[in-house]
């Protein structure tokens, strides 16, 4: 059966907007999604409290509430009694209705994780190397991912909708930072890594930069949510970040916009200097390693 998740992916919460709806016809997937996108931020919700947002016909509302309901993407919550008139029964997104995959590819660790509609976390596994390899990332992926599904039921694991990468874009030119092999890091400039892991997959594969992906993160399960412009900075093994505008996620043309690594900023001596050379996890690992103290724990 072909959910409103398998149509259009997870709903994006965008709080910081106003949702509105249509009841035009052939608008289908848009109000679905709308309904959906309000579920995480507000919790539990009745019919004419999501027609009162969005918009949209109490009759409109009341159909794509049943869908949704029917697709087990929605769950009844205890009804509302009021002084006068029929109780009101909100619902809620139902943890179990969609599950997400979840690989973070970094320069010193990568982290595979299995979280379900609500965004918790139902397993997690971590591989610490000194550099990333494709072959080896790929291999940690394959043994995770059967691990994590074997885990699940049947029913479970056909409602995973999808596995997200989040990695540095350009690997190959942190070879001689990471203290990396350069042929090992240049295997990075001709390998798919979202092919690659596709074609393991029965269910779409996504890639986007790890700093943005944090960025989008902060938008849709963090405080900075309701804030329609925000500039996120992302302090991992360097220093990155992401920018939101007008309440949405801004990639640019290239999917890397954000990079404030670069960004000018006083260094120790008071000469500028960037900040991906003062701020980052590697830099205190650097700093640390100098003092005689070890410093694997940070990653």
């Amino acid at each position: 059966m072909e959910t409103a998740i398998a149509r259009h992916g997870s709903p994006e919460v965008n709080d910081s907007l106003i949702h509105r709806g249509t009841n035009q016809s052939g608008m289908r997937d848009h109000n679905e999604r709308l309904v959906l996108s309000l579920g995480r931020p507000h919790g539990s919700l009745a019919k004419s409290d999501i027609a009162r947002m969005t918009g949209l016909s109490a009759q409109t509302v009341s159909v794509i509430m049943r869908e949704l309901e029917e697709e087990s993407l929605l769950l009844r919550q205890a009804p509302l009694r009021g002084k006068i008139g029929q109780p009101s029964i909100p619902m809620a997104l139902n943890p179990e209705g969609a599950f997400f995959i979840g690989l973070k590819i970094g320069r010193r660790s990568a982290e595979l994780v299995l979280i379900d509609f609500l965004g918790h976390v139902r397993s997690m596994l971590q591989h610490s190397y000194r550099y990333p390899a494709p072959r080896e990332t790929v291999d940690f992926v394959s043994n995770g991912m059967r691990q994590m599904r074997g885990a699940l039921t049947p029913a479970q694991d056909k409602r995973i909708a999808g596995l997200g990468i989040a990695m540095p874009f350009e690997l190959w030119n942190w070879a001689d930072t990471a203290g990396a092999p350069r042929d090992v890091m240049d295997e990075w400039r001709h390998r798919d890594i979202r092919a690659d892991i596709q074609a393991q997959c029965d269910f779409p594969v996504y890639l986007q930069n790890d700093a943005t992906s944090a960025c989008g993160a902060e938008l849709v399960f963090g405080q900075a949510g309701a804030a329609r412009d925000f500039v996120y900075f992302y302090i991992g093994a360097f220093a990155g970040g992401g920018i939101v505008l007008n309440g949405r996620l801004f990639g640019g043309p290239t999917g890397n916009a954000g990079a404030l690594g670069s960004m000018p900023v006083p260094g120790p001596d008071g000469k500028p200097t960037q900040l991906i050379d003062v701020a980052s996890i590697a830099m205190l690992e650097k700093a640390l390693n100098a003092r005689g103290t070890e410093a694997s724990h940070l990653w």
